[in-house]
């Protein structure tokens, strides 16, 4: 894993995105080379449009889910993926050659760049997913525990990262009973530290059920740090891993006195710029279809528009959010919250259409300008839940220590929740939210929200 601005990416991810930036440019500068001699080329000009074009693949590429930490597609989704991918290159090359002052470039060259970014796309789709690739960025992990939270971690990187290799559990001293398979389970003849070596183990996972009477050996592990290999504890693994910090591995010590959870004032006044800035800019694009959402409400069930609910806000405080009305007048005529379920029957046939699309979502934008919300950050919940989750899930109301968003990173990376155990696991990426908060994950948020809009994944 590598941390760019305080978010963990996965170095094959990295990988992929310098393959198909340079592939692209390298695929231009080829083209360039052959036509040099025949065409008044500049070299500036055309080195600029490569770099356009490669961006622009990058960030296609985003939002058709290339770069996603969690995957499961087969090996036919993802050339379906790479062609459509390809589809939508070609006209935005040539939009970048219309915009820019190429004059010195004929169509030919155009035709030809665009030939060698589609050549160099299919190349790095093909080489990421050989399973060759994999294995070149493979990395071999040791467990220290044999326990159920061995097992977890065993199941994480199972459907988290095919090129980590578990090369086996060391079971602790008051470990009896294994719960991960046998034949993965270490023999205590050789040392923490020699067993580490003898395996040649990249990093070693701490993965303990309990760490009192001695089951914690900090001078073996300390001596594996020393010999090179990284040593994580489970919060950080699952960190680092899944994008969350875990709450059966979580501890009060680890909130306080680890890295993250800093707001500050710089953090906070980029922030507001980039949400005043993107919010106007999104407003304007988007009041054509928050037109044609609130002529279309009105002809199937009448006023109101808007569906203003109290929510939980930054510090608690409350505040109205705005939405457009996607239920019938009377879907809480009792009085009662009522969580929201899949296949509601309160959703009118409008309501459907625009919250699969996520248009209901957009008046929140003019919450985003009053300061209310952010663009990205934690789901706003209503009172009555989070008097109820507080209650129930430890560590809830750290979630309120930053602006509610619009959308957030558990909304990209975890599907619709409706149950308290939803809400749970919804906090664990919260908490990964609010730890490493910055603009590139801000953006990168904004990024998948586009890729989930799309595919309508979530949507209820």
């Amino acid at each position: 894993m590598i941390r760019v601005f305080n978010h963990w990416l996965r170095w094959r991810s990295v990988v992929q995105m310098l393959f198909d930036f340079s592939f692209v440019m390298v695929g231009i500068v080829i083209a360039m080379m052959w036509i040099d001699n025949d065409l008044p080329v500049d070299h500036k000009q055309v080195l600029l449009f490569a770099a356009l074009l490669a961006a622009a693949m990058l960030v296609i590429n985003s939002w058709l889910g290339f770069y996603q930490r969690l995957s499961q597609r087969t090996p036919m989704d993802t050339r379906a993926r790479a062609v459509l991918s390809l589809y939508l290159a070609v006209p935005v090359a040539y939009g970048i050659y219309a915009l820019l002052p190429l004059t010195g470039v004929s169509q030919e060259f155009l035709q030809l760049s665009a030939m060698s970014a589609v050549f160099g796309m299919l190349v790095t789709r093909v080489t990421t997913t050989h399973p060759a690739a994999a294995s070149l960025l493979s990395r071999r992990i040791m467990v220290f525990g044999s326990g159920p939270q061995a097992l977890a971690v065993k199941r994480a990187l199972n459907k988290s990262d095919p090129t980590a290799e578990i090369v086996g559990f060391y079971p602790a001293p008051n470990e009896e009973v294994a719960s991960v398979p046998g034949n993965l389970v270490l023999s205590r003849e050789r040392s923490l530290t020699d067993s580490a070596l003898a395996h040649k183990a990249d990093e070693i996972v701490v993965a303990l059920s309990e760490r009192r009477g001695g089951a914690m050996p900090l001078r073996e592990l300390l001596d594996c740090k020393l010999q090179g290999i990284r040593v994580l504890d489970l919060a950080s693994h699952f960190e680092q891993t899944l994008g969350q910090i875990r709450l059966e591995s979580l501890y009060a010590g680890w909130l306080i006195f680890g890295d993250g959870f800093r707001q500050g004032t710089l953090r906070t006044v980029v922030k507001r710029l980039f949400d005043i800035v993107c919010a106007s800019i999104l407003i304007i694009l988007a009041l054509p279809m928050m037109a044609i959402a609130a002529l279309a409400i009105v002809i199937e069930n009448g006023f109101p528009i808007l569906y203003r609910q109290e929510r939980v806000g930054l510090n608690g405080r409350l505040f109205n959010v705005i939405k457009f009305r996607s239920m019938r007048r009377d879907a809480e005529k009792d009085g009662k919250p009522i969580w929201a379920t899949k296949q509601d029957d309160r959703v009118t046939r409008v309501g459907r259409i625009i919250r699969k699309l996520r248009i209901d979502e957009l008046p929140q934008l003019f919450s985003v300008l009053k300061g209310d919300m952010s663009l990205v950050g934690p789901r706003p919940e209503r009172p009555f839940f989070v008097d109820q989750l507080t209650k129930e899930i430890p560590f809830y109301a750290v979630r309120h220590s930053v602006k509610p968003g619009v959308t957030g990173w558990a909304q990209v990376r975890y599907h619709y929740g409706s149950t308290v155990e939803d809400s749970a696991e919804k906090l664990q990426y919260d908490m990964y939210y609010v730890k490493n908060h910055s603009l590139f994950l801000d953006i990168l948020v904004l990024f998948e929200t586009v890729g989930v809009v799309l595919t309508g994944k979530g949507a209820q």
